[in-house]
């Protein structure tokens, strides 16, 4: 089993404060991150889009933010023994969501095609894509896209880290598109200089609600982080904070 990451403390207990000390919301920011939504540095200093949309609400509401660097396959159990309190999740990714509480959507996640810039690749729909051979993350599921993975009209390479379907799309051979998050696909894409060199669909062949799930009974806490979500949003706080990952 993956051994468990927490910083800035050793172990993961149920913690307690004083009167005097904020309460603490312990925020899963993942093994290694999820750039740009979050980022962990070699140093352990976090940053994204969710992890400052986070921690400027959390101060709000008179929170301090304390990461954690917990494994995927268990943060769910985390969660439910109340080891952990929150972490930034799609409600479509979660086996059983109605076992947590969700926020409102912090941000859309938007999965498109990514091609190089002198590509003749469209998507026009699931009939434009025969006879294509696509990368993407591995594991990732596509319901529309499955029927024709399993006919064999489509062919599907699947690559574990999120940049090398960028790269294989610049260096690989017989690649027509690949499949990425639009801001993933941008971060990477500003991290690398590789401005100009690709282009993505405008048509998404999913969309999601990137939001905060949190664990059991803390209902209050959902719908007080809602409305400062709201006046972050209409303020344009929130597109500020986005132009600075794009």
């Amino acid at each position: 089993m993956a051994a468990l990451v927490v910083f800035p403390v050793a172990g993961l207990t149920s913690e307690t404060t004083s009167d005097s000390e904020a309460p603490v919301l312990k925020l899963n920011v993942s093994t290694g991150g999820y750039p740009p939504y979050l980022i962990v540095s070699d140093d352990h200093e976090y940053s994204g889009i969710a992890y400052d949309v986070v921690t400027r609400i959390a101060d709000r509401m008179g929170y301090r933010v304390q990461a954690h660097e917990i494994p995927r396959k268990r943060v769910d159990d985390l969660l439910l023994d109340g080891l952990i309190d929150a972490t930034p999740r799609a409600r479509e990714w979660t086996a059983e969501p109605d076992r947590f509480l969700f926020t409102d959507t912090i941000v859309p996640v938007r999965e498109v095609f990514f091609s190089t810039a002198d590509s003749d690749f469209r998507y026009q729909g699931e009939h434009s894509l025969r006879g294509m051979t696509l990368v993407t993350p591995l594991g990732y599921k596509y319901p529309e896209l499955q029927p024709l993975f399993d006919s064999g009209a489509l062919e599907r390479y699947e690559v574990s880290q999120d940049r090398d379907i960028f790269t294989f799309l610049l260096f690989g051979q017989g690649i027509d598109a690949g499949v990425a998050d639009m801001a993933v696909g941008q971060w990477i894409i500003r991290q690398n200089d590789w401005q100009g060199k690709f282009k993505h669909s405008e048509r998404a062949i999913s969309e999601f609600g990137y939001r905060l799930m949190v664990r059991p009974g803390w209902t209050s806490f959902v719908e007080a982080f809602n409305n400062r979500l709201e006046q972050m949003k209409a303020s344009g706080e929130l597109e500020e904070i986005l132009d600075q990952y794009r």
